[in-house]
């Protein structure tokens, strides 16, 4: 399913005094709304007199007449086409005013504690659920690719399965004659670390990592989830094992863990999902800088060259404002050409573009260029790229000799470890310690067992997992074979644990999705979010009035049928 457009979060650079190229990090308050504020602001700021009834805008309030409903209108005319034009106000403008009061006091505790996984703003709240849809749809075709594989590679099948992963085409002279396993690791694998680079964009200009204080806690979180399976591998591996594996257990798949919420059928509130996805952003950012740094080997710098030259293009013609896909597709893969014949991973090369497209808005545009394009390529990235590399990078031989050696092995212990306990323990113990060592709190909303579970979800490292699988034993297949396994492995003990844990907190979680989703007035802007809005209550005190008097009158008509079925016959 494709998700809808998502609300973007910028600035008018005229206003902000911005050049046009400039990203501008801006969140909902740089709106003013017009809509429900414009009405309270014709009271002064006043509540009501005691005793007086203020019916909603436009609403009309039922009244008893002779035991028949009958409505009247709650204000005169002029009333109600001032109240008509608050109305035009849409949801996401009165976003901007209740919803971010409503996000101010929930940041914060009298101002001085900034909250751990506390309520998200309502713009990327509505974001979040749009691209975590995508995501798990793609999780979902994920699992199905890898148990496929899995099947082909064990059954009569595994023959065809390893000539169609071994079979070569493409040109020779551009040095891209490659397997069909490594067209969809080094080819389609670029669009799903596009998509990470306008995520990442996006993080740093308009989301959780756009404030340095916000940014802390996560960040730390992911950094110790990172750094502790790394430690944890080389600490099986130093006994005599190949340590070329210790980036294996260091990633998160977000896919691969919405696709398990999926199966398990467990909600989340929205401010774990944004931690989980935050987690995986940086894990994605660490994962590029270490393939990158670590994972490429003779260095062509004349091809290196070209392909920063094609960024530099590809940035130029970006922030000068020219559209056209045929524009700047050719030129991506020019540049994507040129990056895998570097000798520096072919991926890389989306990193660097998704991180240069723009996500601020310029006067006349309803959606920055990151969004429209993420918009269209999320899908392919969730939905084809993804799951076709785990179609040929999850086939590995399952038996009990194969899996013997993954738990005696120590590189593949490693691995296992690495993702059920170094994750674990490494995200958890990040956010512990950066809760515990500055002026933050968690959410009094949840607890540490909800931290605990995300930590053990954040062990399922499948995609960039098995990805630096291959490129650490390139000249060991067995070994990397066996490194695969190992991953499939870990995974999947990570996702029992998580699954445990977050099966025991289900019936919490769902409370919070509820009081989240809740909109009893109808506007679209869930209620949590207008908690400081005058217009808010008025309008629910209205509602349960009209609702009060339907009550009343229907109490009458049933007084009247008991006197009537009491009396002669």
């Amino acid at each position: 399913m494709t998700p809808p457009h998502r609300p973007d979060q910028g600035t008018d650079p005229q206003q902000s005094g911005q050049s046009p190229g400039q990203d501008a990090p801006v969140t909902a308050r740089s709106e003013h709304s017009a809509g429900p504020a414009g009405h309270s602001a014709a009271h002064d700021g006043q509540p009501p007199a005691r005793g007086t009834r203020v019916p909603a805008q436009g609403t009309q309030v039922p009244a008893q007449h002779d035991g028949q409903q009958s409505t009247k209108p709650s204000q005169t005319s002029a009333d109600q086409s001032g109240t008509s034009a608050d109305r035009s106000g849409t949801s996401a403008d009165r976003s901007g005013t209740s919803a971010d009061r409503s996000e101010a006091s929930a940041g914060r505790d009298g101002g001085h504690r900034s909250v751990f996984l506390g309520r998200l703003p309502l713009r990327e709240r509505t974001f979040l659920a749009d691209a975590l849809r995508t995501e798990t749809v793609g999780g979902t075709l994920l699992l199905a690719a890898a148990v496929v594989a899995l099947l082909l590679a064990n059954t009569g099948a595994g023959d065809f399965y390893q000539d169609v992963k071994d079979f070569h085409f493409g040109p020779e002279a551009l040095h891209l004659n490659l397997s069909v396993a490594d067209w969809a690791k080094d080819g389609l694998l670029t669009l799903f670390f596009f998509v990470a680079g306008i995520e990442l964009k996006r993080e740093l200009v308009a989301g959780e990592l756009r404030d340095p204080r916000a940014a802390a806690l996560p960040i730390v979180s992911a950094v110790c989830g990172m750094v502790v399976p790394a430690l944890v591998y080389l600490a099986f591996a130093a006994g005599g094992g190949d340590l070329r594996g210790w980036a294996i257990p260091m990633a998160t798949d977000i896919a691969f863990a919405l696709g398990v919420l999926a199966v398990l059928g467990t909600g989340l509130p929205s401010a774990l999902r944004a931690f989980l996805l935050t987690l995986a952003v940086v894990d994605d950012l660490g994962a590029i800088a270490i393939i990158a740094i670590f994972y490429s080997a003779g260095i062509s710098f004349g091809a290196l060259a070209g392909a920063v030259a094609g960024l530099a293009v590809f940035w130029f013609l970006h922030h000068r404002g020219v559209r056209g896909w045929y524009v700047y597709v050719p030129l991506a893969l020019v540049v994507w050409g040129l990056m895998h014949a570097s000798g520096v991973h072919a991926t890389v090369a989306g990193v660097a573009m998704g991180l240069m497209l723009r996500c601020s808005l310029r006067p006349g545009e309803e959606t920055s260029p990151a969004a429209h394009i993420e918009h269209q390529v999320r899908p392919l990235s969730s939905g084809l790229a993804v799951p076709v590399f785990a179609l040929f990078a999850a086939g590995v031989t399952v038996s009990g000799g194969a899996l013997g050696d993954v738990f005696s092995k120590p590189e593949t212990l490693g691995v296992v470890f690495g993702l059920l306990a170094g994750k674990t323990l490494g995200v958890f113990g990040g956010a512990w310690a950066a809760v515990r060592f500055t002026k933050a709190e968690l959410n009094r909303e949840l607890g540490w067992a909800d931290v605990l579970a995300i930590a053990a979800l954040s062990g399922i490292g499948f995609t960039v997992s098995l990805l630096i699988s291959e490129l650490a034993f390139t000249d060991d297949p067995v070994l990397a074979d066996e490194a695969k396994a190992a991953v499939l492995i870990g995974s999947l003990l990570a996702a029992v644990f998580a699954g445990i844990m977050l099966k025991l907190r289900a019936r919490r979680h769902r409370s919070l999705l509820e009081a989240e989703n809740r909109d009893e007035d109808g506007d679209g802007v869930p209620d949590v979010y207008e908690e400081h809005d005058p217009a808010f209550h008025l309008r629910m005190a209205a509602l349960y009035e009209a609702k009060a008097a339907e009550h009343r009158r229907l109490a009458e008509v049933a007084t009247r049928h008991d006197v009537t079925d009491d009396g002669p016959a």
